[in-house]
């Protein structure tokens, strides 16, 4: 493998000479400097709508917020797969899911692929991973992770490790993930290495349990509602109308929205999945008495007064119910995140580690806050589409910048790679972010996105489709058991309520990003054939 830096290697000398623009001022032109660290931190399922750098309507995010106030914002971030471990081998690999096989949840990750961490480690760095990875069980290059079992659990997680075996840890998951991120840069990080320590989070994943510190707050606080949370996806195609996401009729009663078993029974409530309740007496199972007892004191009286209302409820009331419940939960898993990276954070500061380290922020993909009267993702809407992307590199990225451009998790692999003076594999697909965080945007020439999503049929049943999006426009194909086009324009119409497909006024854009999209399915080597491949492995 060609780098920049093998000469320093050999001599035990990790090194690069940056010589980086950041608006008037030149950052080490003239001084040899190690290689910068990375603390790469992601979150499961953290929709934009919920970071205050974003929005602020919901809840604040002080620490997170940290990130883009000392660094740069992307505003058009988003993944090619919205689907968590897809987007993961995404961003490990720097290949589309067609490519490096990961096309769902449920297909295994092909080890074969060669991953980012590894070329890193195998030129010099220092690796180490805490969290949640969604799959397999030994991740490559790495030398230290302590791994969540598939989803893993909010409270008294099992952990995989790399050298003692599986484990359990009591506490809650945010916090044991965040501790054991200290923990290695206290402990275990070595001083004449350069650093990739992946922190990634399993909250807000569903189930949504907060730890016990939020969930007394953020139980007793109302969240305003979407303004189309009772969408009736009228100028919308099959796809939006048969989706299987809306709040009311296929949240879990149980394991989502924490309505006992023994309640749902005696209103006559079904479950509304198979896992209804079984999540949730599994995650009940998990806690001690003692976490228990502070679980019930605050979701029993909650039970009790849904009880006693039920009755007289009708949907738009419920909805409502649901809808509450739903922000009270997610957002107060994500509050314990917000914590952590605070925490991490500062000790990067009191240690002196800030000044060389790449802090990035984002998550596997975006996810629906009721927004269509929707939870989970899958689609190429943007609230599922687009992820947060905040990224800090001092002395490289100038303070409070937004960026606007076109940029995916399929680059994630080749900025780290540039930025650490390493060569990344001519096969790897994305592009590095690089010249953008240098405040270089005429070196940047994408303006256009690929997204393909293919778990279907399945959970949720969003259909497969593909599609291109520019900051202008986005145009959909949904196949499979359908074949229909879609065409939203994100300027006039940024809720993506009217599909203008068949509108004569967009014929001629409709012609031009047909041409644009054939061309980009020819780029990332995408084809019908390949559709039809992983179409043949389902039906299996």
């Amino acid at each position: 493998m060609k780098t920049t830096n093998k000469l320093l290697l050999l001599s035990g000398v990790f090194g690069t000479l940056l010589s980086c623009q950041s608006g008037d001022k030149t950052v080490g032109a003239n001084e040899q400097k190690q290689a910068p660290n990375i603390l790469f931190i992601m979150s499961d399922d953290h929709a934009y709508q919920a970071i205050s750098a974003y929005q602020d309507h919901l809840m604040k995010t002080p620490n997170i917020d940290r990130i883009a106030n000392e660094g740069m914002l992307f505003s058009n971030a988003c993944v090619t797969n919205s689907i968590c471990a897809p987007s993961r081998a995404v961003i490990l690999t720097g290949k589309h899911s067609h490519i490096n096989g990961k096309i769902d949840n449920k297909f295994p990750f092909d080890t074969t692929n060669v991953t980012f961490p590894q070329i890193l480690h195998e030129n010099g760095y220092q690796t180490a991973m805490f969290g949640k990875l969604h799959f397999g069980n030994s991740p490559k290059g790495f030398d230290q992770f302590k791994i969540l079992p598939g989803q893993g659990n909010y409270y008294n997680p099992d952990f995989i490790t790399k050298n003692d075996g599986n484990i359990r840890v009591e506490g809650y998951t945010t916090d044991v993930i965040t501790d054991m991120t200290l923990d290695w840069l206290k402990e275990e990080r070595e001083d004449d290495k350069p650093f990739l320590l992946m922190y990634l989070h399993k909250a807000p994943h569903r189930e949504w349990l907060p730890a016990e510190r939020h969930f007394r707050e953020y139980t007793k606080k109302t969240f305003p509602e979407p303004a189309m949370l009772f969408d009736d996806y009228e100028g919308r195609g099959s796809a939006a109308r048969e989706a299987e996401m809306n709040l009311l009729t296929h949240m879990n009663w149980a394991g989502d929205s924490k309505i006992r078993p023994d309640v749902m029974n005696e209103l006559g409530i079904k479950p509304t999945i198979v896992w209804d309740t079984t999540a949730y007496n599994g995650y009940m199972r998990r806690m001690t008495p003692e976490q228990r007892k502070a679980w019930n004191d605050v979701y029993d009286p909650i039970n009790e007064e849904f009880k006693n209302n039920y009755a007289n409820m009708s949907k738009k009331d419920l909805m409502s119910w649901r809808y509450q419940r739903y922000m009270q939960d997610y957002l107060g898993s994500i509050a314990a995140v917000d914590e952590g990276v605070g925490a991490v954070l500062d000790y990067l500061e009191e240690s002196g580690l800030a000044e060389n380290t790449i802090v990035v922020y984002t998550s596997d993909q975006g996810f629906y806050l009721g927004e269509h009267g929707w939870f989970d993702k899958r689609f190429i809407y943007d609230e599922s589409f687009k992820t947060p992307l905040l990224v800090r590199w001092p002395g490289v990225v100038e303070e409070g910048i937004v960026c606007n451009e076109m940029v995916q998790n399929l680059d994630f692999a080749q900025t780290f790679l540039d930025a650490a003076g390493i060569d990344a594999p001519a096969d790897m697909q994305g592009e590095s972010l690089v010249s953008l965080l240098k405040g270089e945007k005429d070196k940047w020439d994408r303006d256009a996105v690929y997204y393909h999503y293919y778990e279907y049929p399945s959970v949720h049943m969003v259909k497969r489709h593909y599609g291109i999006v520019t900051t202008e426009y986005k145009l959909a194909h949904f196949y499979y058991d359908v074949d229909e086009w879609e065409l939203y324009d994100r300027e006039k119409d940024p809720m993506e309520l009217k599909n203008v497909y068949d509108d004569p006024a967009y014929a001629e854009l409709v012609a031009e990003l047909h041409q644009k999209l054939d061309e980009m399915r020819v780029k990332y080597k995408d084809s019908e054939e390949l559709d039809q491949k992983f179409i043949d492995m389902y039906d299996l």
